[in-house]
């Protein structure tokens, strides 16, 4: 009888076959990789793609701005207004030229240039500007005082909240020339009437800014000061005013343009030789000459000075604080 032999490879297969994953003994049989599947049918592909989108709204949420070169942002910036401002020009000038009205109510463009060119000639625009932005920023740092304290009272003081609380938005909404006669029959005609008029009209808004800054603070925040000891005072200092600046800023912009109002207001009515002369008081000596060119440079000057400070103050101001929190971000 003949015998057949058989040669066998290193893991006892025949030559040609191939190893196979159930002849291990470690190989996980059929049972066991159906109990370690995920739960609900999912896949190691499901937590791939949910851990990809984690990871993109992630570096989505965390992309600030990064500074530009300054040429590009002043181009980016200053181009806009340029064409805009040239676009009332062209406005205006064709206005003129259809004389939509007369002539002596509705000058042109240079007629207005010019009569702001014959009040520089004459030494005295400059006195006009200093006068009204003086004033303008004292009365609104002391607004930023009383408005400061007066908010802080308002937010973390419940009782305060509710008694004065609706007063605060009701001064907020009243128009600022309305203070005007009762400063006069209180202070007379003096500078104590035009503050007071600035400081009624700037201070709701700043002490509102700051209660909706402080409304607006995590409650995680408040406790974590509190534990570390940060109390009265030094909470207040280190840990209500940081974290409810982005709110205060804001109060503080719009408590400016409040108290500029104001001061304009003011100005208009309360007009005496000691005071000096701003832009309120040159604007209405423009409306005794029926001058209108001398009318429209004072609201022109008084637009450019209100701009240039949010400009120059507020706005970089506010970019600084939304930057440091990484709050600006790439539109």
């Amino acid at each position: 009888m003949a015998s057949t032999e058989t040669t066998t490879g290193p893991a006892g297969n025949t030559p040609g076959d191939t190893p196979d994953a159930t002849d291990s003994p470690d190989a996980p049989t059929p049972a066991d990789a159906a109990a370690t599947a995920p739960a609900g049918g999912g896949t190691d592909r499901d937590g791939a793609d949910l851990a990809g989108l984690e990871a993109g709204l992630d570096a989505l949420e965390s992309s600030v701005a990064a500074r530009q070169p300054w040429l590009r942002t002043l181009a980016s910036k200053a181009l806009p207004p340029v064409i805009a401002v040239v676009i009332v020009l062209v406005l205006w000038q064709l206005a003129y030229h259809f004389e939509v009205k007369p002539h002596y109510l509705l000058p042109s463009p240079v007629e207005v240039a010019r009569s702001l060119q014959e009040k520089w000639l004459e030494g005295t625009l400059l006195g006009y500007v200093w006068t009204s932005l003086s004033r303008g920023a004292l009365g609104f740092l002391a607004s930023v005082v009383l408005g400061t304290v007066l908010g802080l009272v308002v937010a973390r003081v419940k009782a305060v909240r509710a008694a004065i609380g609706p007063i605060l938005s009701g001064l907020q909404s009243l128009p600022s020339v309305a203070w005007v006669p009762a400063a006069i029959i209180w202070f007379g005609l003096s500078d104590a009437t035009i503050y007071a008029v600035v400081l009624l009209g700037a201070v709701p808004s700043i002490a509102n800014g700051l209660v909706a800054g402080v409304d607006q603070i995590s409650p995680l925040y408040l406790r974590a000061g509190r534990t570390i000891g940060a109390t009265g005072v030094a909470g207040v200092r280190h840990v209500l005013l940081p974290a409810a600046l982005p709110g205060y800023i804001a109060g503080l912009k719009q408590g400016w343009a409040f108290s500029w109002r104001s001061l304009m207001a003011a100005e208009l009515i309360v007009n005496a030789p000691d005071l000096g002369t701003g832009l309120g008081q040159l604007l209405e000596q423009g409306r005794e000459f029926q001058d209108m060119p001398w009318v429209l440079s004072a609201i022109l000057l008084i637009l450019v000075v209100g701009i240039g400070i949010e400009l120059l103050v507020f706005a970089p101001l506010e970019r600084r604080v939304l930057r440091s929190r990484g709050l600006l971000v790439k539109s």
